[in-house]
């Protein structure tokens, strides 16, 4: 993999919640099939880089009930634009990132992870009308961008897939952020996107509540309870910026209950979809990150929350005074373990520090650097013919040894009965009964922590919210 030293840098520097989902070992491009269309168009160029992006977010994700769902939704909001007669292309991306966007071309993309969080189809209509909105708007021909951004999906995915490093700094800045709007067209693309919810007959309170609920499933990750800067909007304006002014849209339209939200059509639609990682890209199970295919498995140290990405899988402690990473590392033929740890990050380590250990009975070499904030501890473990690196930070001078220690300890070889027996997670819509409680349903919730939190935030639903009987409600089950 070779990860490196701006990945840490990312780590140390900025939030590492907005990295999600992928696999440690490198991606391969697997040309998928051609988008559903919402009206038929020729094949053209973009096309191709159609095919690339697409296998750079995990391929397309086969859902053909919640695909349905969306190339009907754009349908009939495209009828309620002022240019009806463009055509657009929809694909559902199999990756658990927050996130849609999309191509002058027409081409729109939405990953499942979005579709997860949103609570209606209102939501997920606000959503699509937004990024209908840039291409109605020409907002990309406005910049001079429409011939550019070919090229600009051609780089970034060249990036992303052969180049790990530039890789996961575009992953932290939102999948490589697409559509890199000023702040101007993206409000005017919030205020058009309203203004088309309602006439295409959906509720246009939806797209405040789906950005409520994006800024709080970030501030469940960044683990301080504030918004950060959510996956799809790291490149938007502030998201309490952009609630206060969908919701003006919406209320100059008319108050609320104007418009349908076809909730129960939603959740039909989504019941049973995949939620967070593929088994086959390696899976946090509470404090323990298992990954079939390396066939490894470790457990992080009490207070850390982890996260698997594409290039590493990444740790904090709420108040992010300790980080930690654990990725897959080159080790060419004659070089020892010390060189490669060395290799592979550029400040000083300290002299005397570098030490030879037997780790899970596989040969390691751990060192102490000393930054001007952080300390880091390191270590390059070998196991068969695959080399991991796994560091753990620790602001100021504090050495994190013993922690560091814990955890690169806990790093062992899995059996083929325990990887087998993992199934990946998935949505479940449950219809509450008149005794069923927030904390009841949570309690069926196969998630690392803070269950009635992320039950609240999946739902759309208030702290102190009570259930209503009948309803459909979503809850994460394996």
């Amino acid at each position: 993999m070779g990860a490196g030293v701006l990945l840490l840098s990312v780590l140390v520097s900025g939030c590492i919640g907005d990295l999600t989902g992928a696999t440690l070992q490198p991606a391969v491009v697997r040309a998928p099939p051609e988008a559903p269309r919402v009206t038929g168009r020729e094949r053209n160029a973009t096309d191709a880089d159609h095919a690339k992006l697409v296998a750079s977010f995990g391929g397309e994700y086969r859902a053909p009930a919640a695909l349905k769902l969306l190339t009907e939704v754009t349908d009939r909001l495209v009828r309620a634009t002022d240019r009806p007669e463009e055509t657009y292309a929809v694909t559902l991306l199999d990756s658990p990132v927050i996130n849609a966007f999309a191509l002058p071309s027409g081409r729109l993309y939405v990953t499942r992870g979005l579709l997860a969080l949103a609570s209606d189809t209102s939501e997920i209509a606000a959503v699509l009308s937004h990024e209908i909105a840039h291409v109605t708007l020409r907002h990309a021909t406005a910049r001079t961008e429409l011939a550019l951004r070919s090229q600009l999906v051609s780089k970034v995915v060249a990036d992303v897939l052969n180049d790990p490093v530039t890789g996961a700094q575009l992953q932290s800045q939102s999948k490589f952020a697409l559509a890199r709007f000023s702040r101007d067209q993206e409000l005017e693309a919030d205020g058009a996107g309203v203004k088309t919810l309602a006439r295409a007959g959906y509720d246009p309170f939806g797209a405040g509540r789906f950005l409520r609920s994006l800024s709080r499933t970030t501030g469940m990750k960044t683990g301080t309870g504030q918004a950060g800067e959510p996956d799809m909007l790291a490149t938007h304006p502030g998201t309490q910026e952009r609630i206060t002014l969908v919701t003006r849209a919406a209320r100059l339209i008319g108050a609320p209950g104007l418009g349908v939200d076809e909730r129960a059509r939603y959740l039909a639609a989504v019941d049973g979809i995949a939620y967070g990682d593929n088994p086959g890209d390696g899976l946090v199970r509470g404090r323990r990150f298992l990954h079939p295919g390396l066939g490894i498995a470790f457990e992080v140290p009490d207070g850390f929350t982890i996260e698997n990405t594409r290039n590493a899988v990444l740790g904090t402690t709420p108040e992010g005074s300790r980080r930690l990473l654990f990725d897959q590392v080159e080790n060419p033929a004659g070089q020892g373990l010390e060189e490669v740890l060395k290799a592979t990050w550029n400040d000083a380590v300290e002299p005397g520090s570098t030490e030879n250990r037997t780790i899970g009975g596989n040969p390691a070499v751990t060192a102490l650097s000393r930054g001007k904030d952080w300390t880091f501890r390191l270590a390059a473990i070998r196991m068969g013919d695959t080399t991991f690196r796994m560091i753990m930070a620790a602001k100021g001078a504090t050495d994190p040894d013993a922690a560091f220690r814990r955890w690169t300890e806990s790093l062992a070889a899995v059996g083929a009965a325990e990887t087998q027996s993992l199934r990946p997670l998935r949505l479940q819509v449950v219809t509450a009964t008149a005794a069923d409680t927030v904390e009841g349903l949570a309690q069926r919730m196969l998630v690392p922590d803070r269950a009635a939190d992320r039950f609240l935030v999946l739902n759309g639903l208030d702290r102190g919210a009570a259930l209503r009987a009948g309803q459909g409600y979503k809850v994460v089950v394996e």
